[in-house]
């Protein structure tokens, strides 16, 4: 009998960027395309967790001549949904709630992760951190150990 572990199979390296800034998903990736040559395109569906309970906008451009892919993928989804009343008052007004949830909930500050999967090249994470820097709208970014993070799998697209 043998007893095979996810692990075995699934050994994808990549580097993860942690950036905070207060601009939409959309902006932060013309301005990363625009600083970094890249190519992000916004993908068709969003990362969604627990039966649709929190989304994730997702960006992917995937550069076949380096074998390297981006992705840019929002750590925060902020939902409406209707709170919770006793029964038995006298009105029955239901209230909305905004409630946030969080892709990696151990950098709930961070906006936003920028996964860069690369195969082959090996690519300077200062170069990278540095231009990133440089865009006036972001406020900080810096690199993050994806072996240390507890909810890695959802980094798995």
């Amino acid at each position: 009998m043998h007893k095979l572990f996810m692990d075995d199979f699934y050994d994808e390296s990549f580097k993860l960027i942690a950036v905070h800034c207060n601009l939409e998903d959309y902006r932060l990736a013309y301005l990363l395309n625009k600083s970094l040559n890249l190519k992000l395109k916004r993908c068709q569906d969003d990362l969604d967790f627990e039966y649709f309970k929190s989304s994730y906008a997702i960006y992917e451009w995937e550069n076949t001549s380096e074998y390297i892919t981006w992705h840019l993928v929002a750590n925060i989804c902020k939902k409406e949904e209707d709170s919770l009343y006793s029964s038995g008052t006298l009105f029955q007004d239901s209230q909305r709630v905004l409630k946030t949830f969080n892709l990696i909930p151990e950098y709930k500050n961070v906006n936003y992760f920028i996964k860069i999967s690369n195969e082959i090249s090996d690519l300077n994470d200062k170069v990278v951190l540095n231009k990133i820097n440089r865009i006036p709208q972001i406020i900080t970014s810096y690199s993050v150990d994806p072996a240390k993070l507890k909810s890695k799998d959802y980094l798995i697209f």
